[in-house]
């Protein structure tokens, strides 16, 4: 990570994932995805009841290039849970499929319901 003094995108993405348990940095909103490895990550989230704040980054260039530098993460979406990277949709499916993302939640204190 980088240093956040410097950079108010950088600032913002630390401000947002310490402020909230669970960020989902994606395309679209979670109302409305806007690509399909978003939709499927929204939908993993909302399937165990994990409470989320969905950030668009099609609505600012230097964010969607700013949370890719943030991580050294090159693909969009980015699960954060707790202040701690995840990872994207491809990982959040294949912990979802072994419970390991059901585990970190209930690990790092996020409630859990049914959606």
């Amino acid at each position: 990570m980088t240093d956040t003094d410097a950079d108010p995108v950088h600032a913002f993405i630390a401000q947002t994932v310490a402020d909230n348990a669970v960020v989902l940095f994606m395309k679209g909103t979670p109302d409305s995805p806007r690509c399909g490895f978003s939709s499927l990550a929204v939908q993993i989230l909302d399937h165990v009841g994990a409470p989320f704040v969905g950030v668009d980054v099609l609505q600012d260039e230097a964010l969607r290039e700013g949370i890719k530098a943030f991580t050294d993460w090159p693909t969009i979406p980015q699960l954060y849970v707790k202040g701690e990277f995840v990872g994207g949709s491809d990982i959040v499916r294949e912990m979802f499929g072994t419970g390991e993302l059901q585990t970190l939640m209930a690990e790092k204190g996020v409630p859990m319901g049914e959606a």
